[in-house]
């Protein structure tokens, strides 16, 4: 499943943004403050929005007071959200609007919109069309349905105007065309990882996947050993050629019941505890175990995956993202590395520049420069530092 297109009305730096063509490994870069964070705060807010409610997401996303301080400053209209994507190459293209306003205060779902576009031409067809809590649904498989008059509409009512259509309607079978999108924004992943959270003991549990701060990584270590030997130990063999010394990894349980992280350098007899291991060996396992997930996210977001890692891992880790997304999981990260924009393609590469208080997304494969320069050898990484890109300060 990919996203093809992305557009981002009045939520806080972005008044009026959009992103067409998004390929399968994306990165974005800019100097601080542009709204790096705020891109990937988009996921993380949908997927708020969809497994709670839009007014709960607004208060995670701007503290007390929810939709005035995620709203972009000084603008007219509500929050808008379009996400354009198919499900695979050969899928039809898939449009989800999302509006959210507010009234007296609270929040509401203003309009939510799912429409499908059968081939090059013709009008889309509306598989989910609610506002303020009502509306319709169609209850047909997609492939059966050769015409718009063959598609069954069902009217819906939510019992809140803030509650996600998705989010209900993508419970039953029925609607198929929601339960797609329901499973793409609750399976996307918005990495925020802790260094920090990740070393300490966890009490003995069960865990599929890396959080997003990462504070399971050893009971998803030891579900890997368990359940998926051959991806555990391919994720070992990596770090022992890339972290010098390590020959070893292992989740043990302890009689107390709590899971311990270790790590066995080839000079000593005895492991490490994930305390005493370098920043950068804690780091690195947790991307491969992210990267190598046997049910991989449909959408991968990580911020600056350099921090505490060795420059010359960079051009690897960048491989490794681009190989994900090769295998069907699409993947946005957002870097200050020159390193790491050294191992990205012309068409990869997007980066934010700030202009009088709201942010543009401007594309490298667009700047006749940056597209002749890369044409002639030279790296992405080499041209962001010397001011290429333009509006963007690299120190």
């Amino acid at each position: 499943m990919k996203i093809e297109a992305l557009r981002i009305r009045n939520f806080k730096a972005f008044q009026n943004v959009e992103m067409q063509d998004i390929p399968a490994f994306c990165v974005v870069v800019g100097a601080n403050g542009t709204g790096k964070s705020t891109l990937f705060n988009v996921f993380g807010f949908l997927k708020d929005a969809l497994t709670t409610n839009v007014n709960t997401a607004l208060l995670k996303q701007g503290g007390s007071r929810g939709y005035q301080e995620v709203k972009s400053r000084n603008s007219e209209g509500p929050i808008e959200f379009e996400i354009k994507f198919r499900d695979n190459p050969a899928s039809p293209l898939v449009t989800y609007l999302l509006k959210i306003n507010e009234r007296n205060g609270k929040a509401y779902v203003e309009r939510e919109i799912l429409k499908y576009r059968r081939g090059s031409g013709g009008q889309p067809w509306h598989f989910l069309d609610f506002g303020e809590g009502k509306g319709v649904a169609v209850t047909n498989e997609l492939d059966s349905i050769r015409d718009v008059t063959e598609l069954k509409r069902e009217e819906q009512s939510l019992k809140s105007p803030d509650i996600l259509a998705v989010k209900g309607l993508a419970q039953f079978e029925r609607f198929p065309a929601v339960v797609a999108l329901g499973n793409l924004i609750e399976n996307w992943h918005v990495s925020d990882f802790h260094i920090s959270k990740a070393r300490p003991e966890q009490e003995a549990s069960y865990a599929e996947h890396l959080s997003r701060e990462g504070e399971n990584l050893s009971l998803v270590i030891q579900y890997l050993y368990q359940f998926h030997r051959k991806v555990f130990d391919e994720i070992v063999n990596k770090i022992k050629h890339r972290v010098p010394g390590i020959s070893k990894v292992e989740a043990k349980t302890t009689e107390e019941g709590r899971v311990l992280l270790k790590f066995q350098d080839g000079a000593f007899e005895d492991p490490f505890l994930a305390r005493y291991v370098s920043d950068g060996t804690i780091k690195m396992l947790a991307y491969l175990t992210l990267l190598y997930d046997p049910q991989p996210h449909p959408l991968l977001c990580v911020e600056e995956p350099e921090n505490q890692l060795y420059p010359r891992l960079l051009t690897e880790l960048a491989e490794e993202f681009r190989a994900y997304s090769r295998r069907g999981g699409q993947v946005f990260v957002s870097t200050h590395s020159p390193d790491f924009l050294n191992a990205t393609e012309l068409d990869e590469v997007f980066w934010l520049v700030k202009n009088n208080g709201y942010t543009e997304i401007k594309r490298a494969a667009l700047d006749e420069q940056i597209a002749a320069y890369m044409a002639d050898g030279d790296q992405m990484g080499y041209l962001w530092k010397q001011g290429f890109f333009d509006g963007v300060d690299p120190e």
